[in-house]
Parts: C-alpha cells; sequence; structure tokens
C-alpha cells in the first residue's frame, strides 16, 4: 500500500515538473525566458518552448497587439495664455522590444500603464503650453500629434511605441467656464465689430466712387448737350436767316406769335394802348403794311 502512495505521488512530481518545463506561446504574445544567475534572457516567439523548472528558468509573456491606455480621470492642462482645460487622452501603443521593457521595470510589466501615464502628462503638458487657448480648441490634432512625438520619444526607452494620441475630452473647469465664455463672447463681438467696421469703410468707398463716376457721366452728358443745343441754335439761326431772307414779312409775323405766345399766359388780364406797336399783328395779319408795298414802307 504505502508503495502504491509512493508511485502515484512520484508520478503527480513528474508531471508538474513536466507541465512547468514545458509551455506554449500564441500569436497575441511574446515571452521572456530568464534563467537565474548572470545569463541574458531570451525573446521567444510563438510555438511550443521547454525550460528548466522554477526557479532555474521563470518565462514573462508580453502582449505585442496594440493596446489602449484610458485615463479613467480628466487631467489638467495649462495653455500658453494660462488657460486651464480639462482633457482625457486615450493612448494606443505596442511593445516593441519586451527585453528593454523588462529590462527598465524589472520584470513588473504590469507597471508600464502607470508609467506610460506619467510619460503622457508631461507630453501633453510641453504641447498644450505651446498653444493658445483658442488655437487647442480649434487644433485639437495638432496638440495631440505633437504630444504623440513626445510621448514615443520617452516611450521608447521602455522598448514600447506609441502608434496614437486621441484627446477624447477637452473642456473647461466649471469655475472658469462663465469667465471663459464671456472672453470667447466679448473676442468674438469684437470681430464682428472690425468686420462691420470694413464693410462700411468698403461701402463708403464704393458709394464715393459711384458718385465720381456719376458726377462725371453728368458733366460729359452736359457738355454733349451744351454741344448739341450750340448746334441746333445755330441751325436755327441759320435757318431763320434764310426764311428771312425769302419772306420777312412771314418771318416778322412768326416773332410776333412767339412774343404772344411768351408774353400771355391763359387767364392774364393785360391792360395796354391797342395801337401799340406791339399787337400790329392783332390788328392785321400783314401787320398794317400791304403785301406789295416795298421793303422801305414795310419797315415802317
Amino acid at each position: 500500500m504505502n508503495k502504491i502512495i509512493a508511485l502515484v505521488v512520484a508520478v503527480v512530481i513528474v508531471l508538474f515538473a513536466a507541465s512547468s518545463m514545458v509551455f506554449v506561446v500564441d500569436q497575441r504574445h511574446m515571452a521572456v525566458l530568464s534563467s537565474r544567475g548572470d545569463t541574458p534572457p531570451t525573446l521567444l516567439g510563438p510555438g511550443l518552448h521547454v525550460k528548466l523548472p522554477p526557479p532555474l528558468q521563470t518565462v514573462t509573456l508580453v502582449d505585442n497587439r496594440i493596446q489602449s491606455l484610458d485615463a479613467p480621470d480628466e487631467d489638467r492642462f495649462a495653455t500658453s495664455d494660462k488657460t486651464e482645460l480639462l482633457v482625457n487622452p486615450v493612448i494606443r501603443f505596442r511593445v516593441t522590444d519586451p527585453l528593454k521593457l523588462l529590462a527598465q521595470t524589472k520584470g513588473d510589466v504590469q507597471s508600464l500603464p502607470e508609467r506610460l501615464a506619467l510619460l503622457s502628462r508631461a507630453a501633453l503638458g510641453d504641447a498644450f503650453g505651446q498653444f493658445t487657448l483658442a488655437d487647442a480648441l480649434a487644433k485639437q490634432q495638432s496638440v495631440a500629434d505633437q504630444a504623440r512625438g513626445a510621448l514615443d520619444k520617452g516611450a521608447a526607452s521602455l522598448g514600447v511605441s506609441v502608434v496614437d494620441v486621441q484627446l477624447t475630452r477637452v473642456d473647461f473647469p466649471a469655475e472658469m467656464t462663465d469667465s471663459v465664455f464671456k472672453r470667447m463672447i466679448a473676442a468674438r463681438e469684437q470681430i464682428a465689430a472690425d468686420e462691420r467696421a470694413k464693410g462700411a469703410a468698403e461701402a463708403n468707398r464704393i458709394k464715393a466712387d459711384a458718385l465720381a463716376q456719376q458726377q462725371a457721366v453728368l458733366a460729359d452728358g452736359y457738355g454733349q448737350a451744351q454741344t448739341i443745343r450750340g448746334e441746333g441754335d445755330a441751325k436755327a439761326a441759320e435757318i431763320a436767316a434764310e426764311a428771312f431772307g425769302k419772306d420777312p414779312q412771314f418771318y416778322q409775323f412768326y416773332l410776333s406769335m412767339q412774343a404772344y405766345k411768351k408774353t400771355f399766359k391763359p387767364g392774364d388780364l393785360i391792360v395796354v394802348d391797342p395801337n401799340n406797336e406791339f399787337f400790329r399783328f392783332m390788328r392785321s395779319p400783314t401787320g398794317g403794311v400791304t403785301p406789295d408795298a416795298p421793303a422801305a414802307s414795310r419797315k415802317h
């Protein structure tokens, strides 16, 4: 009976030792095999591997996939104009050198998220410090890219590559919201006032140009009208002179009719001597001169 018990115990010990000596690394991980003494650790890829039982050799599995670090609480970062913002970053990273990671963390791979969080705070602090409030809000991706570059340099010492940094929240602290909004409103109102002033100046310039063009057109039109009027007056004088030469009596009659038209208005009451020379064509169509009278008698 004692022999059977001893045999079972021996089998269990052998199986336990065998299970601790054989291990499998899947595609999602890489393994670091560490030995006692000064022997440097060995990096093992996916597959079936054999090792010595602990504590002679130990295996540390390192996830080689892209991982995300999402801080549960927001951090405060100040912009170049001394305005604080609440920021929640999401960091995506991958372990590229497990041996370096194991050496820097002294075998404590689980401390990597905490170390990356510290590096990200420093990188984001420097990045936000180079942007004003307005630029930080408008160019969040630029801030994130700048922080990623700085964080990647710091994480390289841990054997980690930073793939991406995203800012899931960029907001104002509650105690600063009202004052910041008032400042932003005042800034927008100033911009609107500047634009209105520019618009008014442009409108005045356009009106002045239009008035100058109007005056130039009117002056040109007036000059052309005067020229045409002068030409008309000359033509009229020429026609009148020609008519006077052909029939002086008719011309005198025509001039008298024009004078009557300009002198008398409908409803006017004029008291004059009917024998006045001015009314001679009212007394006679010939003006008191016989049609065949000589020219000298017509003048009288």
